[in-house]
């Protein structure tokens, strides 16, 4: 198993760096392929593919968090968080300094019910228009399984 970084340890840093708001982001795998979402086309960065994630809400845990967004996202329970694949910042729709950190997850077996995201798709790295930052996450868990 490799080490995992404590929540309390990713929270401490991300106060100090001046982060106004965390979210988390799980990468599924099923086989060579990774679960990717289609946000809605209306939505901030609508049409992009992106990992199932979310904001953590105030005083929530990012294990709690990271748990909860897969489920109200995708339907899937979260069985183990297997990696800390690292993070990246951007600015939220609503301006605030957002870093995003992200584990490689196993779910329990179970059908996808989407929530908030017009698609999915279970997609190699490429076959996807998604971030750089995306695309590096991946990678970083293809080496991980290699």
């Amino acid at each position: 198993m490799t080490d995992l970084p404590t929540t309390d340890a990713l929270t401490a840093q991300d106060t100090a760096d001046g982060i106004q708001q965390q979210v988390v982001g799980a990468v599924i795998r099923d086989g060579a392929t990774a679960l990717l979402l289609q946000r809605p086309v209306d939505d901030f960065r609508g049409g992009t593919w992106e990992l199932p994630s979310g904001k953590v809400d105030p005083g929530e845990d990012l294990d709690e968090a990271l748990r909860r967004e897969v489920a109200e996202e995708t339907g899937l329970s979260v069985a183990s968080v297997s990696a800390y694949l690292g993070a990246f910042e951007y600015t939220s729709g609503s301006g605030k300094h957002t870093r995003q950190h992200t584990w490689a997850v196993s779910v329990e077996p179970g059908e996808i019910q989407l929530t908030e995201h017009d698609e999915y798709a279970w997609a190699l790295p490429g076959e996807k228009p998604v971030s750089d930052e995306v695309l590096k996450l991946l990678a970083r868990g293809d080496a991980r399984d290699g």
